[in-house]
């Protein structure tokens, strides 16, 4: 947090700076810039974000799954359990049985008064002809024919509107190992895709280096081909003064205008290199390609040597590069790739639980009211066959991963090789550049006699000219030498991981 607050003051600082015209950037400065500008690297932060929802994502499988579902259904008939010849018999139950008494009585009485002894029994007995009364005047047809249209109702299902809501609960309690693999794996892919992200910024760091000791570089030369092309304008005006006055040759002065046209050629080459150098600059830094800039280092006396860091062993330097940092995570995220190849396998066991409400249940027979009800369960799948393809899911994700361990084996071994061969050279470009600081002062004194010399007439144009020459080619040298410590301290900084992302600062 405290290294984005400064980065944004500096930033602020940087742009107003910029707007006053004091457009003087250091190393620091640079690095910053392009590390905002740098398009891929902003979509790698994106990528890495969503690598964490990822995480999340996963991480929700532990959770119980519950859900609501509710439907509403109109139907244009009812349901009738029996057909209609059946309920119009229903219906008409009354009726029927009515008629039946009615007509059994009338047979009891037309047997009665056939029977003559019936006949005298019934006519002096009050209880028989009571009962006979009676049952003459009964009606049964209206009862039974209300009761035989409750049952047609009952028999006919009121369907027309139909409302049903569930609320359904699952909470796994063991998918085969698969859940816990599957959070591993995302949280290997988030750290996997912040260690993309940390090669990006070792990469933009290491670019805008480069790009801004290229700018002092060549600013470097500029001004040496100007020092150079002064001494041969000053030299022209001398050989033709000393032409004038018969001292010197036409030759003489030919020889010196080439060299004098030749070091205005190297200027202006060194000119233009200067520009779009400082475009290519601005480009990695996000400003615009025509911006008047100057380095922190631009206008110094000479190229200082860098900061050297303290030698890393090779284990901790395979711990903080990213490519061997990734390569691990591929091999432990392939394992848990084969846990959960191995998981459909394995029995599966989860909770159920259900709740329903609808307005037609069966809990009172078949009722048009609002009911509800409760289930709970668990629920076991067995897998028993299905042609070796979870076995042979976990042998081919057991050979990714052996894939990934050879490949980490042989990144080790490029690494350790790099990091060797950028010893080596950083050594040899420090020797190079006390070697070339030494050639530069010799190059120098060499100059200033060969000037006296030539001034005073002891020494000829050609080795006047050579001198120069050797000085302008020793300074060269040296300014190489200068850059290529630079350079190398860069390369050899990324290769061995000591550049840390603003990602990796945050964690710490």
């Amino acid at each position: 947090m405290r290294r984005k607050v400064t980065a944004i003051i500096s930033a602020a600082l940087l742009t107003l700076s910029m707007v006053a015209g004091a457009q003087t950037l250091t190393l620091e400065q640079c690095r910053e810039m392009a590390l905002r500008n740098d398009k891929e690297l902003r979509q790698d932060s994106t990528k890495l974000a969503m690598a964490a929802y990822d995480r999340k994502i996963a991480f929700a499988n532990y959770l119980p799954n519950i859900s609501a579902s509710g439907a509403y259904t109109y139907n244009s008939d009812n349901i009738a359990l029996i057909n209609d010849d059946m309920s119009e018999k229903l219906t008409g139950l009354g009726t029927t049985v009515q008629t039946a008494l009615g007509s059994k009585l009338t047979a009891l009485q037309q047997a009665i008064v056939s029977n003559p002894a019936a006949a005298k029994e019934f006519a002096g007995s009050a209880m028989w002809q009571t009962v006979v009364g009676a049952m003459s005047k009964t009606d049964v047809s209206t009862t039974l024919n209300a009761l035989g249209k409750e049952l047609n109702d009952a028999f006919t299902l009121d369907i027309e509107n139909s409302v049903v809501g569930i609320v359904s609960l699952q909470q796994p309690v063991f998918m085969g190992g698969k859940i816990i693999a599957a959070n591993k794996m995302a949280k290997l892919a988030e750290e996997l895709q912040g260690n993309q992200y940390d090669l990006k910024y070792q990469e933009v760091i290491v670019n805008v280096d480069q790009a801004y000791w290229q700018v002092v570089s060549i600013a470097a030369k500029k001004k040496l081909a100007e020092s150079y092309a002064d001494l041969l304008h000053n030299m022209k005006r001398n050989v033709a003064i000393s032409v004038a006055e018969g001292i010197a040759t036409a030759s003489d002065s030919l020889q010196v205008e080439v060299k004098s046209n030749e070091a205005d050629m190297l200027l202006t080459k060194a000119g233009n290199g200067l520009v779009l150098s400082k475009m290519l600059l601005c480009k990695l830094t996000g400003l615009p390609l025509d911006s008047q800039i100057t380095l922190a280092d631009e206008n110094a006396q000479e190229i200082a040597m860098p900061q050297f860091s303290p030698e890393k062993g090779l284990e901790q330097i395979y711990e903080d590069r990213p490519e061997t940092r990734s390569l691990d995570l591929a091999t432990q995220i392939y394992k848990q790739k084969y846990n959960m190849a191995r998981a459909d396998m394995l029995p599966k066991v989860a909770l159920t639980a259900n709740y329903l409400m609808s307005n037609h249940n069966f809990q009172n027979g078949f009722s048009k009211e609002y009911g509800d009800m409760f289930s709970a369960g668990v629920m076991v799948n067995i897998p028993l066959f299905h042609g070796f393809e979870a076995l042979n899911k976990t042998r081919k994700a057991k050979a990714e991963q052996q894939l990934y361990f050879s490949q980490l084996d042989d990144a080790k071994e490029k690494i350790e090789l790099q990091v060797t061969q950028l010893r080596q050279q950083q050594g040899e470009n420090i020797e190079k550049y006390y070697m070339a600081r030494h050639n530069v002062e010799s190059a120098e004194e060499n100059l200033r006699k060969a000037t006296i010399g030539y001034e005073e007439g002891v020494i000829d144009t050609d080795t006047a000219l050579g001198a120069q020459t050797a000085w302008l080619q020793a300074n060269s040298e040296f300014i190489d030498a200068g850059i290529d410590l630079q350079m190398n301290n860069a390369e050899l900084l990324k290769a061995e991981g000591s550049y840390t992302s603003d990602r990796q600062n945050n964690k710490e």
